[in-house]
């Protein structure tokens, strides 16, 4: 089954990681995911937040809004694709994701399409 796993960063818990360790830890993840082969993706990163445009289209009128639409402190920051067998191993991964210390890891099912 295909995963999405959106990262969720506390950047102020991001800011105080030992910095040396935390990219010594994603290099070993993005390690793991190509190994781990087809179906798996290495990350995309994300600007912070604050650096974003959230557009809304409601009954005709567009709102353009500067920064992070939710005002949380945990923000997203990116995004992996896994295939596995199931949730268990979906969580695993999770679990190995270095930004799950500093923040969030949300697990996502993929909608497949069917074949026609």
């Amino acid at each position: 089954m295909r995963y999405m796993m959106i990262i969720h960063h506390d950047h102020e818990a991001m800011a105080q990681a030992p910095q040396k360790e935390l990219w010594a830890e994603w290099a070993a993840f993005n390690e793991a995911l190509n190994k781990a082969g087809a179906g798996f993706s290495g990350g995309l990163r994300l600007t912070p937040g604050k650096e974003g445009t959230v557009v809304r289209n409601r009954a005709g009128k567009s709102d353009v809004l500067d920064g992070p639409y939710a005002d949380t402190r945990e923000q997203l920051a990116g995004y992996f694709f896994i295939d596995v067998d199931g949730i268990e191993q979906a969580v695993k991964w999770a679990n190995r994701c270095p930004s799950s210390k500093y923040g969030a890891i949300e697990i996502r099912p993929i909608v497949e399409q069917n074949a026609p």
